[in-house]
């Protein structure tokens, strides 16, 4: 059966036979200590600051680079001032030396073996992250997401009973991890052997694997010898749980087989949620902010919604405010700046007179047409002037003046027009 993701949330934990296949023997109530909240963050920051106590101090050779007769040419010849390799003769004398840019010259910053090598981490901090690294092994979830092959155990955390620890031989161990159905992930293990990458597989650090499981075990009665040569494999007491078994990489998940009294220690050493430990001072278990944090099944729980206190829902919907620009809306700027209600009638009148004034513009007359309505008066005047003359032509010493004056005055009211030679 596959292994259930809420495995850990279970008050009892079934201990299981190290002898006999899917043979549960009892049941063991689940340490406080695998229900402490994983703080990756809290785990990743301790791992690197434990990781760096197990280094090695490394140097480069103090005299390298500077074993030279050597010494500067000056200025004045049209070179750098650097040291150069005295002597004549061959080709090595001339050539720039002691510095970090020349050939044969010493390192930048030389490496000193009284670097810092080490790092202190708090007590409770590390005693913290180990509480999140055995919180995380009671994940199934995150120990798949490792990389562990678990799914064919019967339970995680997986608890083995007390004969696990008194196994001396190997072939004895590997019937055990093949019973619990542990052995698939042991073969992974041994499968991943590489060479590794780089020039570590110089430096007696050839072969690289992946983890296998962490045997736990209260009491040493052979359990150590008879498990620490299957590759991948890996032992811890109980009293003396390190991170770095606990979390490889400051990855969390680490598969871990707990024998039952380890497994029932875990309480003695870390101590519960309403005891204190045992043998760590000062230090109770972490625990989570909210006990359930889910908000939404807090609020619309029964308990919540039938308080006398509550408050009525609001009807409606408020519907969130945007932020408009006041250049373009009015009714923004108006909030910002009242005076600007009289600014745009002020603007609007402005425009209403210049556009009045261009009409009236455009509709004077303009000289072109000034100057032909002249043009015409002048032109009518002259037939007028001319047609008088005519008829002044046509008068005899007998005719009447009556008669004259008649035909004179009726000149201006009949059209006439100019001969075109006129």
């Amino acid at each position: 059966p596959e292994c259930k993701s809420k495995m850990s949330a279970r008050p009892v934990i079934s201990v299981w036979s190290a002898t006999e296949e899917n043979k549960k023997l009892s049941s063991v109530s689940l340490p406080d200590v695998l229900l402490c909240p994983i703080r990756q963050d809290v785990v990743h920051r301790v791992h690197t600051n434990l990781a760096k106590n197990k280094r090695q101090p490394y140097a480069v050779n103090s005299k390298a680079g500077m074993q030279q007769s050597a010494i500067s040419w000056g200025t004045g010849r049209a070179v750098s001032r650097i040291p150069r390799i005295a002597g004549g003769g061959t080709h090595r004398s001339g050539q720039g030396a002691f510095g970090n840019m020349c050939r044969g010259g010493r390192m930048f910053a030389p490496t000193k073996t009284w670097r810092k090598w080490t790092a202190k981490t708090n007590t409770n901090e590390r005693r913290v992250a180990v509480c999140s690294a055995l919180a995380a092994s009671a994940v199934p979830a995150l120990l798949m997401a490792r990389g562990h092959r678990v799914n064919g155990l019967q339970e995680v955390p997986l608890v083995i009973a007390n004969e696990i620890e008194s196994i001396t031989k190997t072939k004895d161990a590997l019937a055990l991890l093949k019973a619990v159905k542990a052995l698939e992930d042991v073969d992974h293990a041994k499968e991943s052997k590489k060479v590794r990458r780089g020039k570590g597989k110089m430096r007696n650090r050839r072969y690289v694997q992946r983890k296998g499981p962490l045997v736990v075990y209260s009491s040493n009665n052979g359990v150590e010898q008879a498990f620490r040569n299957i590759p991948g494999v890996e032992v811890a007491n109980v009293d003396r749980l390190n991170l770095l078994k606990l979390a490889p990489g400051g990855h969390l998940g680490r598969f871990i087989i707990w024998s039952q009294a380890a497994f029932e220690k875990l309480d003695s050493v870390f101590g519960t949620l309403t005891k204190k430990s045992d043998v760590k001072k000062f230090f109770t278990l972490p625990r989570s902010i909210m006990t359930n944090s889910d908000l939404s099944r807090i609020i619309n729980s029964n308990e919540v919604q039938s308080h006398p206190k509550l408050r009525a829902a609001k009807e409606g919907f408020a519907k969130p405010s945007r932020k408009r620009n006041p250049l373009k809306n009015l009714g923004t700027m108006l909030k910002l700046n009242p005076y600007i209600a009289q600014v745009r009638r002020a603007e609007a009148a402005a425009a209403v007179a210049a556009a009045a004034g261009k009409k009236r513009k455009l509709a004077a007359p303009t000289t072109k047409d000034v100057k032909a309505a002249s043009n015409k008066r002048t032109k009518l005047g002259k037939a007028v002037n001319y047609g008088k003359f005519k008829e002044t032509l046509k008068a005899t010493p007998e005719t009447p003046a009556t008669s004259f004056l008649d035909s004179y005055n009726k000149v201006v009211e009949t059209p006439f027009t100019l001969p075109k030679n006129e």
